[in-house]
């Protein structure tokens, strides 16, 4: 989201929003967008992808949150970057817990499993701190982010993936909520199978060292770009381990400790 609606958004930032849209209605990745703006200037990137947050909302569709994404410190090194990102979520992007999805819903779909934080109250103050977050959240969720990108092959920097909405795709969210106050975020392990077969194992931890600091991050940034999350918002907090790609006939389980399990499945093709 822009800083300011008053900010002047160039034909280039229009541009490159109907590329990410074409590549997404078209199902054809595009190229990488970096070089047609500043390669490395993040404000840029969601510039665009505040243009396409308009478009979609004109379209009719509804946000209902949003996503955290580069919690991990190796995927910050890879990418060279110091800090996380968000892009937001809408509601179709839901998936049913165990529902079977077409492989061609998302671009070059990987999973990752997730807490998700749904709140109970608005996050309308300046510097949002953790015992805010605490006392907004209604309760938390086991969660599967299905990632994906417009840009062909995952070439991809910091500034391509915020530009792309931060490479979403779609989530499935399991249906047993829990208190936090029941729950230790920090030290909760995961584990995600695909096919009955161990495929991603990680904790808490791994997302900027406690799933509530991301959340207190997205909604510091929320506010320094006069945004504030709301009653209802589902943030998904980061990954908790690595990503794995999928392919049609995956069926995937995560199953995080207190939190209890989500599964998603990718159909076979015909």
């Amino acid at each position: 989201m822009s800083k300011s609606n008053s900010t002047t958004i160039s034909n280039k930032i229009i541009s490159v929003a109907a590329t990410l849209r074409e590549a997404a209605e078209t199902g054809t990745p595009c190229a990488c967008v970096r070089h047609q703006l500043d390669e490395m200037c993040i404000e840029s990137a969601y510039q665009v992808q505040q243009v396409n947050h308009q478009v979609w909302q004109e379209q009719g569709r509804r946000p209902v949150g949003c996503k955290i994404g580069l919690t991990s410190k190796s995927v910050q090194t890879q990418l060279g970057v110091s800090q996380p990102d968000f892009g937001l979520l809408y509601a179709d992007m839901f998936v049913a817990d165990g529902d079977q999805i077409a492989i061609d819903q998302v671009s070059q779909p990987k999973v990752e499993a997730e807490i998700a934080l749904v709140l109970g109250q608005d996050l309308n103050m300046s510097m949002p701190t953790v015992a805010d977050i605490i006392s907004a959240t209604a309760y938390a969720l086991p969660a599967i982010e299905i990632v994906g990108s417009r840009i062909a092959n995952w070439d991809i920097n910091i500034v391509d993936t915020i530009a792309d909405n931060a490479s979403s795709g779609m989530f499935a969210l399991g249906g047993s909520p829990k208190k936090l106050e029941d729950l230790d975020l920090r030290l909760c392990g995961m584990v995600m199978e695909r096919r009955g077969e161990q495929v991603s194992v990680g904790a808490g931890q791994a997302c900027l060292g406690h799933p509530l600091n991301a959340a207190v991050w997205v909604a510091r940034t929320f506010a320094e770009r006069g945004q504030h999350l709301k009653a209802g918002d589902i943030i998904l907090t980061g990954a908790l381990g690595p990503m794995v790609s999928a392919e049609p006939g995956d069926q995937f389980e995560a199953r995080i400790s207190g939190l209890g399990s989500v599964r998603v499945g990718f159909a076979k093709e015909d």
